[in-house]
């Protein structure tokens, strides 16, 4: 519930948010296929248009919130939802179709303009970079094993307790960042859920698939080209090989701090995924990057890992931009953080799988509204300068000289890195 009573004039900006609304309309009669007396009132339309306005405005904070601010006439009136119940907001989502969303995102993403690759030599791939990777929403236990059984087990806490949810499996578009496809299953990543058999199942040609550990399976490796696509994936450092070509390394390589490019034998990878040994179907090459030594927390103890190990069928890429592709993986974890942290996806307003499904797509949509409206990958401070603004704390012209803004990181980056150097460290 809201701290304050919310007014007209605390709800902002809904121009950019109405700029969506005309593709929602299409979704109107979604669900209306039992309703034969007519008498439906909140349709998927509407529905979709409350989850946005939650999502776009920081002061809205439950259904309550929004049944309160579609109660001011200037805000039904942009928004065009007027009063329901929170009963009709919690069971009309069993009837809607989220998936109907997915073609909604691939017409407004096609306004997007895609970003200058990291490295131009980047854009010879032929292949669009793909990162893969899964993340968990926490839900309430009761509700999460009935939505998904024993598979919405995560985790167990410290204190002996299960952790419930349900997990988003990522595929990002480097170039645009907006995710190719999210797809939803139960918190536990085993069997059917394993992020690495939902990959499988949803492979295209002409990606290049970049992930963790998660997605070393030499089977996925096989399936992956054979889909006419490529990979780059990080293994394990006690993974076994036999090498049939150990590969020069170029200064450019060295400097990007790259230790070994050596061709794999077949049957060598033994102990990617865990199980017995198997051939894969086709060359497998393995990079080591040397790293900055990291400690890892576990219940174990502390772990320190000082090589990353990379695999992949790209052959004749130059090993510094197999690198070079490995790091950008991180990407999708910035994309996670404003999807949960930035765009309220911590909090589910409906623990239904449906309601789950269109809070994602409709948080996705909120994406890319950001970037069209301001050209760039939606990061910390861009968030949270468009929540100022919502929140009347921050004027429309701080808002375009924050655009303005030119981005100095590398510089900043390039020049530290030379201080060090000077400092002998």
């Amino acid at each position: 519930m809201a701290t304050k009573q919310l007014t007209e004039k605390d709800i902002l900006c809904l121009g950019h948010l109405k700029r969506v609304f005309p593709l929602l309309d299409r979704l109107h009669d979604v669900g209306c296929e039992r309703d034969t007396a007519g008498n439906r009132r909140l349709h998927f339309d509407a529905y979709c248009k409350l989850v946005l306005l939650y999502i776009w405005n920081p002061l809205i904070e439950s259904v309550r919130d929004l049944q309160q601010v579609v109660g001011l006439p200037a805000v039904a009136k942009a928004v065009g939802v007027g009063h329901f119940s929170a009963g009709s907001f919690s069971e009309s989502v069993r009837v809607f179709d989220p998936e109907r969303l997915k073609p909604i995102i691939a017409e407004l993403a096609t306004e997007l303009s895609p970003y200058p690759a990291a490295d131009p030599r980047l854009d010879q791939l032929g292949h669009v970079l793909t990162l893969v990777d899964g993340t968990v929403l926490r839900g309430l236990a009761r509700l999460a094993k009935l939505a998904c059984g024993d598979d919405a087990r995560a985790t167990t806490s410290r204190d002996g307790r299960g952790v419930y949810g349900f997990r988003l499996h990522t595929q990002l578009d480097l170039r645009t960042f907006r995710p190719h496809r999210v797809d939803r299953t139960g918190a536990r990543t085993a069997g059917r859920t394993r992020e690495a058999n939902v990959l499988r199942r949803t492979l295209e040609a002409g990606r290049c698939y970049v992930g963790d550990g998660a997605y070393a399976d030499r089977s996925l490796f096989d399936d992956t080209v054979a889909a006419g696509s490529s990979y780059v994936t990080r293994g394990a450092e006690n993974s076994v090989f036999t090498v049939t070509e150990e590969r020069l390394l170029s200064q450019e390589a060295l400097d990007a701090g790259v230790v070994r490019d050596a061709l794999v034998v077949r049957d060598a990878l033994v102990t990617l995924d865990g199980a017995g040994a198997r051939p894969t179907n086709h060359q497998v090459r393995r990079v080591e990057v040397q790293v900055t030594p990291h400690a890892r927390r576990t219940r174990r103890g502390e772990k320190r890992c000082e090589r990353i190990i990379l695999y992949t069928c790209l052959l004749d890429l130059p090993p510094e931009l197999v690198a070079l592709i490995y790091l950008q993986r991180y990407t999708v974890e910035l994309f996670f953080r404003v999807l949960k942290q930035l765009l309220g996806l911590r909090h589910l307003l409906s623990q239904r799988e449906e309601g789950i499904d269109v809070q994602v797509y409709c948080t996705v949509i909120v994406c890319l509204l950001i970037q069209l409206i301001s050209g760039r990958k939606p990061n910390k401070a861009m968030r949270n300068i468009v929540g100022w603004h919502l929140l009347g704390l921050a004027g429309e012209q701080d808002v375009i000289d924050f655009l303005n803004k030119p981005d100095n990181r590398g510089v900043k980056l390039r020049a530290k890195d030379e201080i060090w150097k000077k400092l002998g460290v």
